[in-house]
């Protein structure tokens, strides 16, 4: 017996209805791991052992497991705060209740999730639930006859609805869209009578994680169509012809389901400049691209095609004839206002303090693109979850952590930027770039 609970407990003895000096003795027991004198002290008839203060429940709850006292854990513990819950869990579980046990253990981290302990207790809890209920994206497996069962899995539209409010800044090529795509779609009649096509595509270039991606799914929801996304790996096969038919059963299924969006990330995969590749196959594909994209062959009305790239160079220029990727739409780094938008849109449900000044943290991130400004804030989070295990309590994140989050989250949009320049300023036909000239001229960079 360590001297300091030595002579607690005499004066414990002196005076044993002292109910504080009684809870500062079992404390004593518990940081010091003395379970031999917390257990004579449990057995003594002379004490009181019914807390009001929940802290001091607690503090004898955590004894009485550990000294494996489930029954005394029951009697005198109230599950009013989540850390009691838990050492309640754990006395029903003792005592063979584990239906009880397994409720109280999962509201506990529901209310406190630095609870959650898989090793004792699996990995059953309500956030894995849920992502287990959102199942999870297969991925095409490549052989020498695709059958109808893949098509129809590969070409199911995207259910989820966005829209621009979900998509931080951009609020120019937000009104471009909305002006020579949307309202085609909102009201054909009308331009019908002028003969013109409700559809059409357009190709989104800029530095990666600006938002193209999320613009096009936007630019979807806006129109109220069905959003097909279509990634690299669902058309290229390593089988010959299989790549053309899975691109043709794209577009063939895109129609049926008018109106719809089609959306070709890293188009420049699949639509490259034919000359500087040496294999037929790759051609071909092009070909067949393009023999999809013209309206007059296909009948492609109603059907708006989109297409993202980092790499706008590399795109073949038949792509860029009129019924084609007849609007070329440049999606730069997001401006300040935009950047305190998007990471206001990113913080948003997650557990954070009132007040943060976005627009401060917004004016020392120029250049950071959207994807970056995301990193910014999960590296908060993770920052303000090991706060949260120190403390054995939630820590919602602050100001100091995005700030802190800040020292090892670099901008990824200069390199780029670096290569476009030289683009838009040697390599600038019909004024192609002139909208990366503006920005440049613009901010400076």
């Amino acid at each position: 017996m360590s001297t300091q609970i030595d002579q607690l407990i005499q004066a414990l003895n002196a005076s044993p209805e002292n109910q504080t000096l009684l809870a500062l003795v079992l404390a004593t027991c518990l940081s010091e791991k003395a379970m031999v004198e917390a257990s004579t002290l449990i057995s003594r008839d002379d004490l009181s052992f019914r807390f009001d203060d929940h802290d001091h429940q607690l503090t004898l709850a955590k004894l009485c497991n550990a000294l494996s006292l489930p029954e005394h854990v029951i009697d005198w513990t109230e599950s009013e705060t989540p850390e009691l819950m838990f050492e309640l869990a754990v006395a029903q579980k003792a005592l063979g209740n584990e239906k009880e046990a397994r409720q109280l253990y999962l509201d506990a981290i529901a209310a406190n999730p630095t609870l959650e302990d898989p090793d004792n207790w699996g990995a059953s809890t309500p956030r894995e639930r849920e992502v287990s209920s959102l199942g999870t994206k297969l991925t095409v497996i490549s052989n020498d006859d695709t059958d109808d069962t893949e098509m129809r899995r590969l070409l199911e539209p995207d259910q989820k609805r966005v829209v621009f409010d979900d998509v931080g800044g951009l609020e120019s090529v937000k009104q471009q869209i909305r002006k020579r795509i949307i309202t085609p779609f909102e009201k054909p009649t009308l331009y019908l009578k002028f003969k013109k096509r409700v559809g059409g595509g357009i190709l989104l270039y800029g530095p990666p994680g600006c938002g193209k991606t999320l613009l096009a799914r936007a630019t979807a929801g806006e129109c109220r169509a069905d959003f097909f996304n279509v990634a690299i790996s669902d058309v290229l096969d390593m089988y010959l012809g299989e790549s053309e038919r899975k691109l043709h059963a794209l577009f063939e299924n895109a129609r049926q389901h008018k109106p719809a969006v089609l959306f070709f990330d890293e188009i420049e995969a699949l639509a490259g400049k034919r000359q500087y590749t040496r294999e037929a196959t790759a051609s071909k594909l092009v070909s067949q691209f393009l023999a999809e994209m013209d309206s007059m062959s296909s009948k492609n009305e109603g059907m708006l095609l989109m297409g993202a790239t980092n790499v706008p160079w590399a795109i073949d220029p038949a792509f860029r004839r009129p019924g084609r990727f007849e609007r070329v739409m440049f999606i730069p780094p997001p401006d300040r206002e935009a950047r305190a938008a998007i990471l206001a849109i990113h913080i948003s449900g997650r557990p954070h303090e009132s007040g943060i000044d976005m627009s401060s943290l917004a004016s020392k991130t120029s250049g950071y693109s959207g994807a970056d400004l995301e990193q910014l804030v999960e590296n908060a989070s993770d920052l303000a979850i090991e706060a949260s295990i120190e403390q054995r309590k939630e820590v919602e994140i602050s100001q100091a952590h995005l700030f802190q989050s800040l020292r090892d989250v670099k901008p990824t949009t200069l390199e780029w930027l670096a290569t476009a320049r030289n683009y838009a300023r040697y390599a600038n036909e019909a004024g192609q770039y002139d909208d990366v000239l503006e920005f440049l001229k613009k901010h400076g960079k």
